[in-house]
């Protein structure tokens, strides 16, 4: 598989667990300096990412990807994804947002890891 499967992989590998709240494939998944940034500004660590996951802080439900821009440089690669994703976040209701993540990737002992994520919308 090339590296860019690869990477778009990691992508929908995470969709997939976050939507089933699968907090072993998540740590995986994203390197242990991973940072989430919202697209209030707010900062999560990996661990408090993957605990508002499994607490219900964050509810994700389904994630169509119509979108991905892959780069790669030596063991660091970006991803500018964009899928429409179902979630209920932060108390709120669930709603259907047309998400944009930047992400970061680093190759590390032959995986590639996400190790930062900057939301938006398009």
């Amino acid at each position: 598989m090339d590296e860019k499967k690869q990477i778009e992989l990691v992508y929908e590998q995470m969709y997939r667990a976050m939507v089933e709240k699968d907090t072993v494939a998540l740590n995986r998944l994203h390197a242990d300096d991973f940072v989430l940034v919202h697209m209030t500004g707010m900062h999560q660590s990996k661990q408090e990412y993957i605990r508002a996951i499994a607490d219900g802080t964050l509810n994700y439900y389904e994630a169509e990807h119509e979108q991905m821009d892959i780069s790669i440089d030596g063991n660091k690669a970006t991803l500018t994804g964009r899928s429409r994703v179902a979630a209920a976040v932060f108390g709120g209701g669930r709603h259907t947002w047309r998400l944009q993540l930047l992400m970061r990737f680093a190759k590390r002992n032959g995986a590639w890891l996400i190790t930062e994520s900057r939301a938006s919308t398009y």
